[in-house]
């Protein structure tokens, strides 16, 4: 696994996940990856997001686009690997590459492989928050956890990066550990679903994360943001969704052609995974 030095730069050696990492993913659904870039990516990320222009609500920039989930999400720009470099390098970055490929990249069958089904670059400020959404009872296939005959077979797992510190009042990400794997209801989940922010809805714990850690969390586990409440600074993340390379995008966002010849083949990979058939011109 990958350390950090006592000059706090993250090695570039590639993260595999641990028997300790099976055991809590499988346990819990979710895993903190810490120090997962390096403070020189971290400070071109951060340039990156000063640069977005103040899009309305389904504008595009370029071949991204402002997809707000509800309104008090905050700015979420789509297809974010479209928005420069930085973006790109995370498609298949070292700290967590591998444990995708395990979890959700069907290891070990004829269709291995990853693609990114959303990429998303979020900002969010005072008030803001996302209600809990997920969970194993009667849970979507698209973000099922599965593990049997040795195997991880998880429908998506997400990588929610931090740019920001997320402490307390920054409206850190919330999950219900186990709650992938659950067989009932949550009985008071309802009214957090419609739209009320998840703070205190039972079982639910913040994620914590400081500038350049990364939480790592199966789809079907029950999650949300908590609400944003300190009046100062804002919540900035990337999130990037991985599925098996046989799934489709879930809002059919397209990738320039621009971004897919100027990608190394293994992101390529990633983003186009399977790449159009088509007849021979005449």
């Amino acid at each position: 696994m990958a350390t950090a030095s006592s000059s706090g730069k993250v090695s570039t050696l590639v993260r595999e996940p641990t028997a300790l990492d099976d055991f809590f993913f499988d346990l819990n659904g979710y895993l903190i990856l810490h120090q997962a870039v390096d403070t020189a990516l971290l400070l071109r990320l951060n340039a990156a997001f000063d640069q977005f222009p103040d899009l309305k609500l389904n504008e595009w920039w370029g071949n991204a686009q402002r997809r707000d989930y509800n309104e008090h999400t905050g700015y979420e720009l789509h297809n974010a690997v479209e928005c420069g470099t930085p973006f790109e390098e995370l498609i298949d970055h070292p700290s967590w590459i591998q444990y995708v490929l395990r979890y959700c990249g069907e290891q070990d069958s004829y269709v291995q492989g990853l693609f990114i089904d959303e990429a998303i670059a979020s900002i969010r400020r005072s008030g803001g928050h996302h209600p809990v959404h997920s969970g194993g009872y009667r849970g979507a296939l698209r973000g099922a956890y599965h593990y049997a005959n040795g195997v991880f077979r998880c429908g998506q797992c997400n990588i929610i990066l931090a740019l920001t510190d997320i402490g307390p009042g920054d409206g850190p990400t919330m999950v219900i550990p186990g709650s992938h794997k659950s067989n009932f209801p949550h009985p008071q989940a309802g009214n957090y679903a419609r739209g009320d922010a998840m703070d205190m809805l039972p079982g639910a714990i913040p994620v914590y994360l400081k500038a350049g850690d990364a939480v790592l969390f199966v789809d079907g586990l029950m999650h949300g943001g908590s609400s944003r409440t300190n009046k100062i600074g804002e919540r900035r993340v990337t999130i990037y969704r991985y599925g098996p390379l046989w799934a489709s995008t879930r809002f059919g966002f397209e990738y320039s052609q621009s971004l897919l010849q100027r990608l190394t083949p293994a992101r390529r990979k990633i983003l186009q995974p399977v790449e159009p058939v088509r007849p021979p011109k005449s």
